[in-house]
């Protein structure tokens, strides 16, 4: 896949857009006026991988807190701001490293041109976030709705080119995964700034990855995107995971362990659900690379076990643990599992 041009930008110290690597985002959950959860919640995220993480600041209280938050954390933060331009300029005057203006809710040209005045002499990135559900309703009502996004993120960006400002980051969210691809789609070409990818409200985890793999993954295919956030209704290490398995499966990234396992059917003589699950348990902690391939029978066992870094073929009471492609040792029934993990120890 060949990958869009985009102008890089820094946000602290990661660099979005250009030829670096997808950046993966997440966002609190905590309230933001609570000082020690959100730092508690930056810390897990950091832990789990994410590399940039945006906050809201739904008050002045929340703005004054971020510059308390900056001092105790190292991922840079992004102050998410609705409604009141204000908020930004005191988020600005905290110290954040960027932030996520939502011109459906802040449409006044004079107040987006402070904060843009702002960000500017602190070299701060925005980010234009525009979603399909806080659209003006007064804006091109009669055009389709992949269209008025993308044209009221051109409009934003005119504002702000116009001001000689170029520190920008661009965003077309929606639930809809069909509007949101052609929403990327129709803005790729008609700018050079950074995209950040997501599918909005994507829902709890189960049925929310789903949406949010097969909206950001085709976009990612086409080359579409420099950073990614999973839209979860769950803790948000679960969109890290997510987002980072999504990477994986087009080859973009590679964080953590990646765990091949066969759907087990009637041919497998080993519970392979259950030994699958229980060394998908284990592997949780590991932030290394590694391949590690679970099968029930020889149909495809002993090949995708050879494929991976280690695995394992199962067959009537025993298995036979690969390393490298290579059969290392054979374990019964009753200790798969643990031959399995020393063998990934050792790798």
């Amino acid at each position: 896949m060949t990958r869009r041009t985009s102008r890089p930008l820094r946000i602290g110290k990661v660099t979005v857009g250009g030829d670096a690597p997808i950046v993966v985002q997440s966002m609190t959950k905590t309230d933001t006026r609570d000082i020690p959860a959100t730092i508690n919640q930056i810390k897990e995220l950091k832990d789990c991988g994410c590399e940039i993480v945006r906050l809201a600041v739904p008050d002045n209280e929340a703005a004054e807190n971020l510059a308390a938050i900056k001092k105790s954390v190292s991922l840079p933060l992004i102050a998410d701001i609705h409604f009141d331009y204000r908020l930004a300029l005191a988020a600005l005057k905290a110290g954040v490293d960027g932030l996520r203006l939502n011109p459906g809710n802040i449409g006044d040209k004079e107040q987006v041109a402070r904060v843009v005045a702002t960000a500017k002499e602190k070299e701060v990135p925005i980010r234009i976030g525009v979603n399909a559900g806080s659209l003006p309703a007064n804006f091109q009502p009669k055009a389709p709705l992949a269209k008025r996004m993308v044209n009221m993120a051109l409009e934003q960006i005119r504002i702000m080119e116009s001001m000689d400002f170029n520190l920008i980051k661009v965003s077309l969210k929606a639930f809809d995964v069909p509007t949101t691809i052609q929403a990327y789609q129709m803005i790729a070409n008609k700018m050079p700034y950074p995209l950040h990818l997501g599918i909005t409200e994507a829902g709890l985890p189960q049925t929310g990855a789903v949406r949010s793999a097969v909206g950001i993954g085709i976009l990612l295919y086409q080359g579409i995107g420099d950073t990614i956030r999973v839209s979860l209704t769950a803790h948000p290490c679960e969109e890290v995971f997510v987002a980072y398995e999504i990477l994986k499966s087009l080859g973009l990234r590679q964080r953590g362990p990646t765990l091949v396992s066969c759907p087990s059917c009637g041919r497998a003589e080993v519970d392979i659900i259950a030994l699958a699950e229980a060394v998908s348990k284990r592997l949780e902690k590991l932030s290394k690379p590694v391949k590690v391939a679970v099968m029930g029978c020889v149909v495809n066992g002993p090949g995708e076990a050879r494929d991976a870094d280690v695995g394992i073929a199962c067959g009537k009471g025993k298995g036979a643990i690969f390393r490298k492609g290579k059969v290392v040792s054979t374990a019964s029934e009753d200790n798969l599992l643990r031959a399995l993990i020393a063998e990934i120890e050792k790798f």
